[in-house]
């Protein structure tokens, strides 16, 4: 097995439009589902951190922080999240280094 390894993905909007004007309901419903991947990876110790930033103009987006045992093994993650494979989202992933960590 290799060892545990640290990933980041980044995610943008497909149609940016969706944060000023609001989601299609298709939009919606595929974004309650990125949201329930994220929370049941979240409960299982696979996604660190995850959010978005708050603007709404072409430079907005999320990141996903996870942990993962390969860069394919993040890379499937990444593409199995709903937002990404709904075509709503754009996602691109990095290896990442946590550095200074607060514990909350």
């Amino acid at each position: 097995m290799d060892e545990i390894r640290y990933f980041l993905y980044t995610l943008r909007p497909s149609r940016l439009e969706r944060l000023s004007e609001g989601p299609t309901p298709e939009e919606a419903a595929i974004i309650s589902e990125h949201f329930a991947y994220l929370e049941a990876l979240t409960e299982q110790g696979i996604v660190l951190l995850a959010g978005r930033t708050l603007t709404t103009d072409e430079r907005t987006f999320g990141i996903v922080v996870l942990k993962a045992e390969s860069q394919e093994a993040a890379r499937a993650i990444m593409a199995n999240d709903p937002g990404v494979k709904g075509g709503v989202q754009r996602a691109e992933l990095f290896p990442y280094r946590i550095a200074p960590m607060a514990r909350l």
